[in-house]
């Protein structure tokens, strides 16, 4: 087959950030309210008194510190605890299409590349903002590409499933080069008043370059040398939002209307599923572990990498083998590992071998195993 590398990646990141003692103020204020204006039937039983949130227990439970969003004053507002994010005329670029461009162009520029040489947009994410025209096509418009583009959405693992295809168009002729994009507006989509996850998600959008080895000229190479997909059905992690919900009077914003999840089983049954995934990965590039260097893991909380590389390496792993931004991005769905890659890459030697994982809901888990050029 072809051989196909990831010639330059971008990032966008947004320009407000909320650190975990605003949002725990913000969160705190709203329980407190709640209870007052409830306390009657709170007393007789007929509702339960909400609990508040810390700065300890975020931590703890997720290893996340802070966060980047689109708008924070919304959702730092009490009363409201929604981003303030105004709708756009349709002849005017999207929210979501202006964070891929931004993030492509980045891209491009480390990849040695202009719009002329992508033959494909793929943007890929856990939420679009509309269901069509798709996202991929305004964006290609807004770069000038030509050639075709499409949305995907496999959740939290949009980014490697997005690889995978990109690595199958190029091998078959189908495009030179394809931008694979990754924009995460998961402000939107979070229950910004659950104290189990209200912590967990910030904004980003990155983007990939996939070419044929044969004609990439960047200085950032990554050649891939194995993909590898798996889905299993699960309601673990759900959002329920979307054109259905017209039928259920009442029911739009309602919290089953936006990201949900059952955390303790997802820990449970997840890491052993995604320790498998890259250790068969490995094995099918015709590689062993310890010769690995780096793992770049989908940052949704830090408990859970942390058991993922015990299990692959029988042993805790180094700060410099599993890196870690969730610290400061929180967790940013389909853009976490890419972001991870972005980030720490350029330190590696020349045929330094590492893997880009993502896992999430399906669920759906996919890795990626590269060498650096």
């Amino acid at each position: 087959m072809k051989p196909v590398v990831i010639s330059g990646t971008g990032l966008f990141t947004p320009p407000n950030a909320i650190s975990n003692e605003e949002l725990v103020a913000c969160f705190n204020a709203y329980v407190e309210q709640f209870n007052a204006d409830n306390a009657d039937a709170i007393a007789a039983g007929a509702a339960t008194a909400l609990e508040p949130s810390s700065t300890g227990f975020i931590e703890k439970a997720s290893g996340i510190k802070s966060r980047y969003v689109m708008e924070k004053e919304g959702i730092l507002d009490p009363g409201r605890m929604t981003p303030r994010i105004p709708e756009r005329a349709d002849e005017e670029l999207s929210l979501q299409a202006e964070i891929c461009v931004q993030a492509a162009r980045h891209a491009l520029d480390r990849a040695g590349r202009t719009p002329a040489d992508i033959d494909m947009v793929l943007v890929a994410c856990s939420n679009m903002q509309r269901a069509y025209p798709a996202m991929a096509v305004e964006v290609q418009q807004a770069l000038g590409v030509e050639g075709y583009g499409f949305d995907m959405n496999v959740a939290c693992s949009s980014a490697t499933f997005g690889i995978q295809t990109a690595v199958a168009a190029v091998q078959s002729g189908q495009a030179r080069a394809v931008l694979v994009l990754n924009p995460e507006i998961t402000s939107g989509h979070l229950n910004w008043r659950d104290r189990d996850s209200h912590f967990i998600f910030g904004d980003a959008c990155t983007a990939i370059v996939v070419e044929a080895k044969e004609t990439a000229t960047s200085a950032h190479q990554f050649e891939i040398l194995d993909t590898k997909l798996k889905t299993s059905f699960s309601n673990n992690i759900r959002n329920n939002f979307g054109f259905m919900n017209r039928f259920d009077e009442g029911g739009v914003g309602k919290p089953d209307k936006l990201f949900k999840q059952q955390g303790r089983k997802v820990f449970k049954e997840v890491c052993p599923m995604a320790a498998e995934m890259i250790k068969d990965s490995i094995a099918r590039a015709g590689l062993e572990v310890p010769q690995v260097s780096r793992y770049w893991l989908h940052q949704a909380n830090l408990n859970m990498n942390q058991l993922i590389t015990r299990m692959i390496l029988g042993r805790d792993a180094e700060a410099s083998e599993a890196p870690v931004i969730l610290d400061s991005y929180a967790n940013t769905s389909s853009a976490g590992s890419i972001i991870a890659f972005h980030k720490y890459q350029d330190d590696l030697p020349p045929g330094a071998l590492g893997v880009i994982c993502s896992f999430g809901a399906g669920y759906s888990i996919g890795a990626v195993v590269v060498r650096k050029l």
